[in-house]
């Protein structure tokens, strides 16, 4: 089956992001992959990052800023973009994020040669500087909503919808500050539909300095909330699916790597 280039909309939240924004940029604009957009949605950024998006749209008109009125998070700023979006696939790419030049081509190729509506990749972990740290992230065939509950393995800027297949509304985040990326996977999941993973490292996590244990704690409490305030399970359920997060979490930092 020869693969059809149809335009995937690239959506990106963007809050004071000038320290990385250009390599975002330019990580989609070498992609192997031409049929894309790129939608650069500012969350009242005071920096230079209005600039950087406008520089950029003005020497590639397949990079389009749109600009939030007030500052409203990256749920409203995602889904914002979702609604602007004209293509057929919708991926996710976080603003201080990259992507191996391949990733649209060989995940687009995967989707369409298996008719797939949710898919994810794996990837790994870089420094502020973009240099690798040898840690990888595998992710599985599959993962069903019972067990994306217990496994976070689903890595954002990793994710690519098929609009045709699942509708806007579907894959809309819903608007908690913190955790909309795992409460929309749950959401999607929850109607059956099952997501599926490329096991290749494809997206490239920047790990700042700071992303050490008190990150890990605010992890842990954000993944407990979603779990009683927006799934509303009961605490029996959540206490059991928080008991597999955590040893989940825990293997991946003890296997994923080369």
């Amino acid at each position: 089956m020869k693969m059809q280039e149809e335009l995937v909309s690239i959506i990106v939240p963007v809050y004071n992001a000038e320290k990385f924004l250009e390599d975002t940029i330019k990580t989609v604009q070498n992609q192997t992959y031409k049929n894309w957009e790129l939608l650069l949605v500012d969350d009242c950024s005071t920096d230079d990052s209005t600039k950087i998006i406008k520089s950029a749209g003005e020497q590639d008109e397949r990079i389009k800023l749109i600009e939030l009125k007030e500052n409203s998070g990256a749920a409203i700023a995602r889904n914002t973009g979702i609604e602007k979006a004209k293509g057929r696939y919708i991926a996710f790419l976080d603003a201080d994020d990259l992507w191996n030049i391949e990733k649209l081509t060989k995940q687009i190729k995967f989707m369409q040669e298996k008719e797939l509506e949710f898919t994810f990749t794996g990837y790994e972990f870089v420094d502020e500087k973009g240099e690798k740290l040898n840690k990888i992230v595998k992710v599985p065939n599959t993962l069903t909503y019972k067990q994306a509950l217990k496994n976070t393995t689903i890595f954002t800027s990793t994710v690519i919808f098929d609009v045709n297949k699942l509708g806007k509304e579907l894959i809309k985040m819903p608007n908690v500050r913190r955790g909309q990326d795992s409460a929309t996977w749950w959401k999607v999941l929850r109607t059956g539909v099952v997501a599926y993973g490329l096991n290749e490292s494809l997206s490239f996590y920047r790990r700042s300095n700071d992303t050490l244990s008190s990150n890990k704690i605010k992890a842990l409490k954000r993944t407990w909330n979603l779990y009683r305030n927006v799934e509303h399970l009961n605490v029996f359920y959540s206490f059991y699916n928080f008991c597999w997060y955590v040893i989940n979490a825990v293997k991946r930092r003890i296997w994923d790597s080369e």
